[in-house]
């Protein structure tokens, strides 16, 4: 560090309770001026509570904070504000319909001005726009940000906005700087140029907190790293004095294994057909436009593209969920010398079948079913003597979400509301697996000795934070209801999976039990399709890779032949690309 090791932040024995949950319990931290801090742990270890004390959003149950060695208090973040906290969160709060100038004025009092931005002085000549767009532009000629002040926030990239929430904070004379997650859904130009942005604000003496999952980025920008463990600071560390390795036994308390076992795809056959797909968002505009692409068993298909490109309304509508406005989505069903059963075909379709010369027996020869009893063709598809002669092609386009969860296509999407996707917090997990189970019972009292296996299975192989399987799914952590979402549907044996930010908030650790198991249904010849944020994992995990740009295809890529700076410009810049 260039600047001399001044302490601006010290967090002395803070303690913060939640009911019964001790969320910190002693934390020691310090924050040096012109210094970048990273904070890492896994999820409820206690971290982002202890930065949240920093920035006023909570209040401390024990313990001190000094700043330049004077204890203040922070009960708001107008408090934070006033001594020079900003925090810019994960999901940023700017007014779409406004410019970024307008955006920085927003919540700012003529008093603010006076006491926060000018600093005592009394003068409210800057206080308007336009002189808040000269200062924007000062600002981004300081430091390196590229952005319009008069750019209205609904034209804006995800990297703009971000960049227009850290202006915020510096207008208001912030000096420390705390960024959650602030390259979740960057590209990694954009995430570059932030970094280089971070340097220029430390060589300037800004202290900033970086609180992420990411630990390769841990090692590239920062100075320090914090650890926290169940609620405990554990450490703080010299970045270029530590691993990888080192850093995440810290956060978990073990040695972990965090590689992915890639395999190569072996017996790969086409399972579902994406032709020319159009669909629209919410708003009426087309956000998938034109895409084709084919899902194959026993791969794992990535699908890459800065967040908002169309990946939700995609999977939405190979679903069910969403309208397909022109164009096919097919299921290849794999039934070749497969026996026929009463799981999804009724005693009539297999009948209309038999007549179309569908089916035949152990021996191979053509089964019509004419001139026999309905006793006599039940029994015989019971005891597994009708085969199909070929696999089913089914279009999905038209059928309903049901209809296409009943031939195996399965969609495991976690949203920010982790209770809102098929999820329900006052059931238990038991309950909530049996939601997926119900409608194959032959009785009117259902059978829960299955779904208690299945919910007992998913606990023990995803290591669900749990009393036992009969507890509510609301008393889980964001995480562990996570890890419940995903493991369901896996449970299920789908013939296509579709996981959508499967780890998205779950800790390192967590992350990658669900990227190994995805690599155990690949390897038992289900086709995944896998959308994610981080293309570092993306490239390791996937055998190929949709990339994404405004909502067409820019290129479809062979992961272990692409670089991650390629799927970027590809993820900005359309050009077909085949690798």
């Amino acid at each position: 560090m260039e600047n001399e090791k001044i302490k601006v932040v010290e967090l002395k024995n803070i303690t913060k309770i939640f009911g019964r949950i001790v969320a910190n319990k002693d934390v020691n931290l310090d924050l040096y001026k012109g210094e970048i801090l990273s904070v890492l742990g896994e999820n409820g270890s206690g971290k982002t509570t202890a930065m949240n004390i920093l920035s006023g959003i909570y209040a401390q149950d024990e313990g001190s904070i000094y700043m330049n060695g004077e204890p203040v208090s922070i009960n708001s973040p107008h408090d934070a504000l006033v001594l020079g906290i900003g925090m810019v969160h994960q999901h940023f709060k700017l007014v779409d319909v406004f410019t970024a100038a307008e955006n920085v004025l927003v919540g700012l009092s003529k008093k603010d001005y006076i006491n926060i931005v000018n600093k005592g002085n009394k003068n409210l000549s800057g206080f308007n726009v336009k002189e808040v767009a000269k200062s924007i532009e000062t600002m981004c000629d300081k430091y390196g940000f590229v952005l319009d002040p008069n750019k209205k926030v609904y034209n804006m990239t995800v990297g703009e906005k971000q960049t227009l929430e850290i202006i915020k904070a510096l207008y208001r004379n912030a000096d420390i700087l705390i960024l959650d997650e602030p390259t979740a859904v960057l590209t990694p130009q954009e995430t570059e140029h932030l970094f280089n942005v971070i340097r220029n604000m430390r060589k300037d003496g800004k202290s900033i907190v970086i609180i992420t999952h990411k630990l390769n980025e841990v090692i590239e920008i920062s100075d320090r790293v914090a650890i926290f463990r169940k609620g405990h600071h554990i450490a703080t560390v010299d970045t270029d004095k530590t691993t990888i390795k080192e850093l995440t036994d810290m956060m978990v308390g073990e040695r972990l294994n965090l590689e992915i076992d890639r395999t190569e795809p072996k017996d790969a056959e086409d399972r579902l057909i994406v032709k020319n797909l159009f669909v629209k968002n919410n708003d009426g505009r087309v956000v998938v436009n034109d895409v084709s692409f084919v899902a194959k068993s026993g791969e794992i298909l990535g699908i890459a593209g800065i967040s908002g490109n169309g990946q939700k309304e995609l999977l939405e509508a190979i679903q069910g969920l969403r309208t397909i406005e022109a164009g096919d989505v097919i299921l290849r069903n794999p039934k070749e010398n497969r026996p026929a059963t009463f799981f999804h075909k009724t005693l009539r379709r297999i009948k209309e079948l038999g007549a179309k010369g569908a089916f035949h027996d152990p021996e191979g020869n053509p089964i019509n079913f004419k001139g026999m009893k309905n006793r006599e063709i039940i029994d015989m598809v019971n005891e597994e003597k009708v085969l199909f002669n070929e696999d089913e092609i089914i279009p999905l386009k038209g059928k309903n979400p049901l209809q296409i969860r009943e031939l195996g296509v399965r969609l495991s999407f976690v949203p920010e509301d982790r209770l809102g996707m098929g999820l329900v917090g006052n059931m238990n997990l038991v309950d909530n697996v049996m939601l997926r189970s119900y409608r194959h019972g032959h009785w009117i009292f259902l059978d829960r000795e299955k779904p208690k296996n299945l919910a007992e299975r998913i606990i023990d192989e995803l290591k669900v934070a749990t009393p036992n399987a009969y507890t509510n799914v609301s008393k889980l952590s964001g995480g562990n209801v996570q890890k419940v979402l995903v493991g369901r549907e896996i449970a299920l044996a789908p013939k296509v999976f579709m996981a959508a930010y499967p780890v998205r908030g779950l800790d390192i650790n967590s992350s990658y039990l669900i990227y190994n198991l995805l690599e155990k249904q690949k390897r038992e010849g289900i086709a995944v399709i896998y959308v994610g944020e981080d293309l570092d994992v993306l490239l390791a995990l996937c055998d190929r890779i949709v990339v994404l740009c405004d909502g067409e295809i820019s290129g479809i890529v062979n992961a272990r032949e692409v670089t991650k700076e390629q799927i970027g410009e590809m993820m900005t810049r359309k050009q077909e690309v085949q690798l």
